[in-house]
């Protein structure tokens, strides 16, 4: 079917159409608060040119205070799907565990385009997985590396626990060498909830040394003021997500 006349360009109708609605969203006309704005624009290399790593933190921080307060962006993820087909500018690569209940694009309220994702249980780091971060911040751009570990992990509990079960065997093994460096005074097990957290917050800490230590673009990028490195927790009771210093 052909254009009509006064008919405008789905992407510039999309823009107003956002415009629009911000502005109600400002001034309180129809019921809209500010939650209701569908954010529909994909992050722009401008837009993610501008931020420095310590921005970028604090835009994580904010979004996760969103969803604990289940206040989240209603991101209209098509159009940011669209706006992002040819070219995407992310701020930050993340590394979470794969645990169901702890998607970091979600506790951190971002949409498409805005951040990398690396996903393994225990959220360790290995070869591909720090060639695949060499590639989101030296290559592509992104100027924060975060480490979010959880609560409750079942990879550290396995961990603590001697699991052997195929090449999980061999992942579990890379966890635990932060059961002996963590400092902890009470039972030392995985029925343990606190010990098993705090490995947990070890393991994170581990992971971020190791980086360092065994990706030399990454801690050169570091060095040079161009990047921040840096660990998180994700509680599941609450939501929180906790940033370490």
């Amino acid at each position: 079917m052909s254009k009509l006349p006064d008919q405008e360009p789905p992407r510039r109708a999309l823009l107003k159409r956002t415009a629009a609605l911000s502005v109600l969203a400002m001034t309180g006309i129809a019921g809209f608060t500010a939650p209701s704005v569908a954010f529909a624009a994909a992050m722009t290399k401008e837009q993610r040119d501008k931020m420095t790593p310590d921005d970028i933190i604090a835009s994580f921080k904010q979004g996760n205070m969103r969803f604990r307060e289940g206040k989240m962006q209603q991101h209209d993820y098509v159009a940011q799907k669209q706006a992002s087909a040819q070219g995407q500018f992310p701020a930050a690569v993340i590394l979470s565990c794969i645990d169901s209940r702890a998607p970091a694009e979600i506790l951190l309220d971002t949409g498409i385009g805005e951040t990398f994702n690396a996903r393994v249980a225990g959220n360790i780091q290995n070869d591909d997985i720090l060639g695949s971060m060499e590639f989101a911040c030296a290559a592509a751009g992104a100027k924060v590396v975060l480490v979010m570990g959880h609560t409750a992990c079942g990879a550290v509990k396995g961990a603590i626990e001697n699991v052997e079960l195929g090449n999980l065997t061999g992942l579990l093994n890379k966890i635990k060498p932060a059961i002996d460096k963590t400092e902890f005074e009470g039972e030392r097990s995985g029925n343990n909830d606190k010990f098993v957290d705090a490995v947990a917050k070890t393991n994170v800490e581990m992971t971020i040394a190791d980086i360092r230590k065994n990706s030399s673009v990454l801690k050169k990028l570091e060095e040079e003021g161009k990047i921040k490195i840096v660990g998180s927790m994700y509680h599941l009771d609450g939501g929180k997500v906790e940033f370490l210093a």
